[in-house]
């Protein structure tokens, strides 16, 4: 039977080869399948998980395997192109041979654009998606209103409230995955921050671009672009506000993820070391939308240390560390609690943990609780739906009706 050639699975097989392999053997040095191996050479897909397994075995960095090819054919995604209509006119408008805004109308006070915009955090913290996307396109419309219209004197101030505005709307927009229009928010606010100087700004934009990277598997890119700011703005931690240290913290974070997802351990592992002294150095879980991303500090800092744990597979060693020392309860009263995004992050490494060990039910259970509070996030995690599908491929007994709604939650099919 004639297979589509595709170029991951040209890729895979020419390492393969070329080490003198059998589909048997990379199958047992990767720890996979020889099924998986077999459906990836023959043109099928695979998770990025999967691939990392792959070029471990192979001791090359994971973005060996991505090749140019031609996107899959998708049908136009209307709703959603209805749904930011608003959104999309707000943050890309057209443009002219004239840089004058038609009928920009009056301007807000900037103390109210500021409040607003930490009102939209708050709702985005809070999962209210709905809400946050509801509000952004009038508060980038006053923040843009704003920035053209201010004195000299409020010049400077309404500039960088509009640097945060195009902040708030490339967090919003990665985590809904609307890549082309968070990359447009992002890029515009790390622009503003550099015009006014404003390095923390410009920093915590980078942070952000960074995931974004890393949420389309550039992980070359989000690596090198991590580092070389990281190198720019490294602190001195014994002088350094607070707010400097954390941003500084993120990037470290951030290279060690891309560093661990393509292959490069012992750059990972040094990143993961400056990120604990950046946290060790803060002291707390710390968060301040003017000067980082999000929150940081040593749980943060920890849960991401046990990610890296989940990546490599190890899923003992992920549940050792799930609940205990900086992530137990006793530090978290004294350090702070992560941010619900990167807890619930945590608890989606638990649950694949739980699945990769045989226990369903107890990876059903941390489906359920994070569910019960972030139930909109929830819905945007691939990682949620990779859990699901495993529920479902291994579950022996007759699904519950608790998995049968979990699996409808999240648009998976049993």
């Amino acid at each position: 039977m004639a297979h589509t050639s595709t170029a991951l699975g040209d890729a895979v097989r020419a390492h393969r080869r070329t080490r003198g392999w059998t589909q048997e053997k990379l199958a047992e040095e990767a720890g996979l399948s020889v099924g998986v191996i077999r459906k990836i050479e023959q043109g099928g897909t695979a998770r990025v998980e999967t691939l990392h397994c792959i070029a471990r075995a192979y001791e090359i960095p994971t973005s060996q395997l991505f090749a140019p090819g031609a996107p899959l054919p998708v049908e136009e995604d209307g709703t959603n192109r209805q749904l930011l209509a608003q959104l999309r006119r707000a943050l890309m408008p057209p443009v002219g041979i004239t840089d004058s805004l038609a009928d920009p109308g009056p301007a807000e006070p900037l103390p109210d654009i500021r409040r607003r915009i930490e009102d939209a955090l708050e709702l985005y913290n809070a999962d209210r998606y709905d809400s946050v996307a509801r509000q952004l396109p009038s508060l980038l419309h006053a923040a843009e209103v704003a920035a053209v219209t201010a004195d000299e004197d409020l010049r400077h101030e309404a500039a960088l409230v509009r640097a945060h505005a195009l902040l708030l709307a490339g967090k919003y927009l990665t985590q809904v995955r609307q890549y082309d229009m968070a990359y447009q928010a992002l890029v515009d606010s790390i622009r503003a921050g550099r015009e006014l100087d404003e390095t923390l700004t410009a920093t915590t934009g980078v942070v952000g671009l960074c995931w974004l990277l890393l949420r389309q598997d550039r992980f070359d890119e989000a690596e090198r672009l991590a580092a070389t700011t990281a190198e720019r703005i490294e602190p001195r931690l014994s002088k350094a506000p607070v707010g400097h240290v954390a941003v500084w913290g993120e990037l470290c974070l951030r290279i060690a993820s891309a560093a661990v997802r393509n292959n490069r351990p012992d750059e990972a592992q040094e990143a993961r070391r400056m990120a604990a002294t950046a946290a060790s150095a803060v002291g707390m879980e710390h968060a301040d939308y003017r000067t980082h991303w999000a929150r940081f500090g040593p749980v943060t800092t920890e849960l991401k240390a046990v990610e890296d744990l989940s990546l490599a597979g190890d899923a003992r060693g992920v549940l050792r560390r799930s609940d205990d020392g900086l992530l137990g309860r006793t530090a978290m009263k004294k350090v702070g609690r992560p941010s619900a995004i990167n807890w619930n992050r945590h608890r989606l490494d638990v649950a694949r943990a739980h699945v990769a060990l045989g226990s369903t039910q107890d990876a059903m259970d941390e489906l359920v609780r994070v569910r019960r509070t972030t139930s909109n996030w929830l819905q945007h995690q691939p990682m949620a739906r990779y859990v699901m599908e495993d529920i479902l491929r291994t579950r022996k007994r007759t699904l519950t009706r608790e998995m049968r709604e979990m699996a409808q939650h999240l648009n998976v099919h049993a």
